[in-house]
C-alpha cells in the first residue's frame, strides 16, 4: 500500500545510479533492512540510516586504509566524530530490502573529511544521500582537533570522486 502511494506520488521519477567515473574506487557494500530496522510504516526508522551509515563507515576503513576501525580509534589514537550531517530522503527502504552502499571522500581537510553516502535499494533506485563531516582528535584529549595523518589522506584519497 505505501509503495503504490509513493509511486503514484513521484510517477516515473526515478532516482538511478550514475556509474561513477574514471578510476575512482568508491567503497561499496550492502546489507539487508532486518526486522529491527523499521517502524510501524513497515520502512526504516530514519535514524537507522545513520546507524547503517555509520556501520558502512566503519567497514570503509579495511578498504581505503588497510585496517579496522577499532585499530585506528586504539592503536593509532584517532577518532573521528560528526560535526555536520546533511540527509535527502528520495525513497523508502523497506523490511526485507537490500540497501547498496556507496561512499566517497569528496574532500580531505587539514583536519576534516567530507563523505558522502548513496543508499539504493535493490533494484537501483536511490533512497537516501547524505554529506558528512568528521573531524579528526586525538582520543586521549577529543577536545582538541588533530591533523589527518599523512598515511590517511593517502588511503582516503582512494576515495576522492573525479
Amino acid at each position: 500500500m505505501f509503495e503504490s502511494r509513493w509511486v503514484r506520488h513521484w510517477g516515473k521519477r526515478a532516482f538511478k545510479h550514475e556509474p561513477l567515473r574514471g578510476g575512482i574506487m568508491a567503497f561499496t557494500s550492502q546489507r539487508r533492512v532486518d526486522f529491527p530496522m523499521i517502524d510501524m510504516a513497515r520502512i526504516i526508522y530514519y535514524p537507522q540510516f545513520w546507524d547503517l551509515a555509520h556501520r558502512f563507515y566503519e567497514e570503509s576503513w579495511e578498504h581505503s586504509c588497510g585496517m579496522h576501525y577499532n585499530t585506528i580509534l586504539h592503536e593509532h589514537g584517532l577518532g573521528f566524530p560528526l560535526v555536520h550531517s546533511d540527509a535527502q530522503f528520495l525513497h523508502p527502504l523497506a523490511y526485507g530490502d537490500t540497501v547498496h552502499c556507496t561512499i566517497t571522500v569528496p574532500r580531505i581537510g587539514n583536519t576534516s573529511i567530507s563523505w558522502r553516502y548513496e543508499f539504493h535499494n535493490q533494484n537501483d533506485v536511490l533512497c537516501w544521500t547524505s554529506d558528512q563531516v568528521t573531524v579528526c582528535v586525538d582520543m586521549n584529549d577529543v577536545k582538541e582537533k588533530v591533523r589527518v595523518p599523512d598515511w590517511m589522506r593517502e588511503g582516503l584519497a582512494k576515495l576522492a570522486p573525479e
